[in-house]
């Protein structure tokens, strides 16, 4: 063949450092703006339960009255899939998969509620409240009762309830702290967001615990609630939501749709309000936009279509849940509140069907994708990242198991991890 010739280039290579200099700040930038996917399991669902009415039991207790709702309008899987329309195949393993989350797991997120769900109380009444859910929440991290996430969501920053909710706030952290701790599922949710520098005030707040608890900066983060349309679209015609990322220095961890109050601040009459009306379909593209690539997962909201009643009103409200659920799946809202027990069933058939119809063909890609074996899509490792990410989620929730999706990928859980997210580690697998 002959000695390989040498590439002929015309740029001295001071070139490219001048012009890697002119980027650092760009690429500091970047980095800090944009650091990925933390790599952190993201729960199906919140639960919001009112802070005088959240007890020692309240995650079984749902758990229970889920199951009870499960056999006495759905006792069987060939029921539950005519109810919601899940196709014939799946029926047995969601059935078996939603009973046995509801027995295990029932409750994934569970905020204790102190705004809206808990209304207005004397000074002495919240601070006994607070003060009991910080020593419920610890015995159970500290028991095993818990859910994998836990928190409270107090009262906004605007003027008439500020201090209030500061001083719940501190109240509660304080309680956990007394009590042996921050435990790690630790989640705070700040209600009614409008303008960016409510972040930052609420930043401090949690700065000045930090620093008096001797604590770690960064330690505590918080979901910013989304209820408002000057959150989406501010005065200036900016995206305040994207500034209140960035007011929020890293500690962000969620921006979660308030359906009701944020549909009711642009006026859709009350029959209209719903996650899928076209109002809240701009605000929460506005939030998945703001949010992608900063590590801030976006959660969509809920339904106040309960499903009480006969058999046949359950089914209806189920099969509005069970649709609304897919609908978010699909559009990337991984995640939604659960207003009652009885919406546990359907949240769980929703996921679990979503990720077991999609699993053989999204494992299937993904082992083309590493084995540069080919096939009718040519995937990049845009989609070789999200493929594990898909694959991820549904075991995260139970909706599949760690030995099938191995079976079907040939990769460890440690290899969907690393082609997830660079946050959680080095690639272990060769890819294009």
């Amino acid at each position: 063949m002959g000695q390989q010739e040498k590439v002929a280039t015309s740029l001295a290579g001071t070139v490219g450092e001048h012009i890697s200099a002119s980027l650092a700040a760009v690429d500091a930038e970047l980095a800090r703006r944009y650091p990925g996917d933390p790599g952190t399991r993201q729960p199906v669902h919140t639960v919001y339960v009112p802070g005088d009415v959240f007890a020692a039991d309240t995650i079984r207790s749902w758990g229970d009255r889920a199951l009870e709702a499960l056999d006495t309008h759905a006792p069987d899987a060939a029921s539950f899939a005519t109810a919601l329309g899940i196709p014939e195949e799946l029926a047995g393993p969601v059935h078996d998969r939603v009973r046995a989350k509801l027995e295990r797991e029932p409750v994934e997120d569970l905020r204790i509620d102190f705004e809206d769900g808990y209304g207005p109380r004397s000074d002495a009444e919240e601070d006994e409240a607070a003060a009991r859910a910080a020593l419920l929440v610890s015995q159970a991290y500290g028991d095993g009762t818990s859910a994998p996430y836990m928190g409270i969501r107090m009262k906004c920053m605007e003027a008439a309830v500020r201090d209030r909710g500061i001083r719940t706030t501190d109240v509660f952290l304080t309680g956990l702290m007394r009590a042996g701790g921050l435990p790690d599922g630790l989640v705070l949710t700040l209600p009614k967001v409008t303008y960016p520098e409510q972040v930052t005030a609420f930043v401090q707040l949690l700065e000045a615990f930090e620093k008096a608890h001797g604590l770690g900066a960064g330690r505590i983060g918080f979901e910013i609630q989304i209820e408002t349309s000057q959150s989406i679209l501010a005065a200036d015609g900016t995206a305040a939501v994207a500034r209140m990322i960035d007011a929020a220095r890293g500690r962000a961890t969620g921006l979660h749709y308030g359906t009701f109050d944020y549909s009711a601040c642009v006026g859709v009459s009350p029959a209209y309000q719903a996650s899928d009306h076209p109002a809240a379909d701009h605000a929460k593209a506005v939030m998945q936009v703001a949010a992608a690539g900063t590590g801030v997962r976006v959660c969509d909201g809920s339904t106040n279509v309960l499903p009480v009643g006969p058999t046949s009103r359950v089914h209806e409200a189920w099969r509005l849940h069970y649709g609304l659920t897919r609908r978010a799946l699909a559009r990337a809202y991984y995640q939604g509140w659960d207003m009652h027990p009885g919406h546990l069933p359907t949240r769980y058939a929703a996921v679990y069907t979503f990720y077991r119809e999609g699993l053989e063909q999204a494992a299937g890609r993904l082992a083309a994708y590493v084995a540069k074996a080919g096939g009718d899509v040519m995937d990049e490792p845009a989609t070789a990242k999200a493929l594990s990410g898909y694959l991820l989620r549904g075991i995260d929730c139970g909706a599949l198991d760690t030995a099938e999706v191995a079976r079907l990928t040939g990769l460890t859980r440690a290899d969907l991890d690393a082609f997830a997210s660079p946050r959680r580690g080095g690639l272990t697998v060769t890819a294009p």
